[in-house]
């Protein structure tokens, strides 16, 4: 008979755990909303170049040049300056360099490791790159979904691929900014100047003779 016990009791501590290691995986996200959203990181890139009275000492532009074309600088990352000595000369160098990649310089350079030496200027560009971290993941287990969760992997495949393929990443962040004229906008203002161009005969039609003099 106590051998019958402890086989029973053996058995059902066994059933117990089975059943509850079934439980650890089952969904508990009951939103509508992933747990998995893109995460945007920022890294400075900088180099340091030589400049003189009149913008970039000799042979500097061309060396930003293959900085840029190395770095593979490309639309949605922000170029910046910092230079000591605030030359409006050096700046439009940089800019002529940065305006190749169709870059346009901004204001208020981030703070970088070092200081710059006086007669060089430092030349940032800010790179935004978004991933979505923790995906994939298949962390529940179990068919059983009690709560009607959400799959544990629930937006990874969206939420990657946007983050993979959006042009400028920080417009995760705030959003895109506009002038506030839509490609439909645009479009439509040859339409809008036909529409409001005078008709032809309004003014009257011209009377041309067909006789000629000598």
């Amino acid at each position: 008979m106590a051998f019958a016990s402890r086989a029973a009791g053996t058995a059902l501590a066994l059933a117990l755990g089975l059943g509850l290691a079934g439980c650890g995986g089952i969904p508990s996200n009951r939103s509508m909303n992933s747990v998995h959203q893109p995460v945007v990181e920022k890294v400075n890139y900088t180099l340091d170049v030589s400049t003189g009275g009149s913008g970039l000492a000799y042979g500097e532009q061309q060396r930003l040049a293959g900085w840029f074309e190395a770095m593979g600088a490309k639309y949605g990352d922000k170029v910046y300056v910092d230079d000591p000595s605030a030359n409006s000369s050096t700046r439009s160098a940089i800019e002529a360099v940065a305006s190749r990649y169709g870059l346009l310089l901004s204001e208020s350079a981030p703070i970088t490791e070092g200081y710059v030496p006086a007669g060089t200027a430092r030349v940032v560009i800010t790179r935004s790159k978004a991933s979505v971290p923790g995906c994939p993941d298949w962390s529940a287990k179990s068919d059983a979904n009690p709560a009607n969760g959400l799959s544990s992997n629930y937006g990874c495949a969206t939420n990657s691929n946007l983050a993979a393929m959006i042009a400028d990443p920080e417009d995760l962040v705030r959003g895109a900014t506009t002038t506030g004229e839509t490609s439909v906008m645009s479009s439509s203002k040859a339409i809008d100047i036909y529409r409001k161009a005078q008709p032809t005969g309004a003014s009257g039609l011209s009377n041309t003779s067909s006789k000629g003099g000598n």
